[in-house]
């Protein structure tokens, strides 16, 4: 059932570069094809790697100008053809490569979830890609055993936080870094059974004596740089280093004669494009994930909730490190 074409409100993306360039505009309605629906947005995350994409960092770089922001969650309106389960009213969440900052999302039917009975919109515009992220690295190709010790970087970030709830449900012991005593504490609060801080040097010892000279089962590292080089220090014989992402800036090199010595794997983790290379693994994850939602097993962490004029102020948040879990802009 198509509806009458008009436009919508959305954040655009003239140029890469400073995220404070971003205006409001107007952005003529798109016609649904075949499997797509029509969201009426009411909530979407704003993360590191949708400032980092506006920036033009990102691995992706969407044809200008764009709509940034990935995930969303809101109510259908529309849908096109063999569009599946949905139905116009039904309340749902989901991502998108870019696109989420704005009135509306086009997506295609089978990217989407059914929002959990005890979810607002907020809350589920914080859940899919920091514990999508989280089970494709920590599960699918971590392969977390419970019992296993796993070291956490950036684990108040948006992605760190969903891999310290995920790990701790598998009973894995958890040790989880941040910076600041108030981070850590939060990290507490959601059963972490260690909390380090950067502030106060080098890990690698203090990992090893908490491990019993061992080293860390698996290490969950979105950080990259000298964090991946010590990390590389402090890892256990068969371990698994998962890379997450750089937000050090710095993209390390690895000396294979360590990989050698240890027998320790290291891998990358791009939890998107798993399930674009893999669509019967992705669609497993999506079915995993959607029980742990409507079970309460896992709930994303929000730090701030804006309107849908103050992107601007989220992204400030985001670039300043002040992030506890997810900043949302609400509609």
């Amino acid at each position: 059932m198509a509806t009458e074409l008009r436009s919508y409100r959305a954040w655009r993306c003239h140029t890469f570069g400073d995220y404070n360039d971003l205006r409001i505009e107007s952005v003529p309605r798109q016609a649904l094809q075949a499997g797509q629906i029509r969201i009426a947005n009411r909530a979407f995350a704003a993360g590191f790697p949708d400032m980092l994409m506006v920036q033009g960092g990102y691995q992706l770089k969407p044809p200008l100008p764009f709509t940034p922001c990935s995930e969303f969650a809101g109510e259908v309106i529309d849908s096109g053809d063999d569009s599946g389960e949905f139905r116009c009213g039904d309340r749902v969440m989901g991502s998108v490569r870019a696109g989420a900052a704005a009135d509306e999302v086009v997506i295609d039917a089978e990217h989407c979830l059914p929002l959990p009975e005890a979810f607002d919109f907020a809350t589920a515009a914080a859940f899919n890609i920091g514990y999508k992220t989280a089970y494709v690295g920590l599960v699918v190709r971590g392969q977390l055993q419970a019992g296993e010790t796993v070291l956490i970087h950036g684990a108040a970030g948006g992605v760190g936080l969903a891999a310290l709830d995920l790990a701790r449900l598998k009973g894995a012991n958890v040790i989880a870094m941040a910076t600041g005593a108030e981070k850590l504490a939060i990290l507490r609060q959601h059963g972490a059974q260690h909390v380090l801080d950067y502030r106060d040097g080098g890990f690698r010892e203090t990992v090893k004596s908490l491990t019993d000279g061992r080293g860390a089962d698996v290490i969950y590292d979105p950080i990259g740089g000298d964090v991946f080089d010590e990390s590389m220090r402090c890892i256990a014989p068969f371990g698994r280093l998962l890379i997450i992402g750089f937000a050090s800036g710095r993209i390390p090199q690895v000396g294979v004669n360590l990989a050698l010595i240890k027998q320790i794997s290291i891998i990358g983790v791009r939890a998107g494009e798993y399930g674009r290379l893999n669509p019967a693994g992705g669609a497993e994850v999506q079915r995993a994930l959607g029980e742990f939602a409507e079970s309460g097993q896992l709930t994303p962490h929000i730090h701030t909730r804006l309107p849908f004029s103050g992107l601007l102020d989220g992204f400030d948040t985001v670039a300043d490190r002040r992030v506890v879990g997810r900043v949302v802009v609400e509609i």
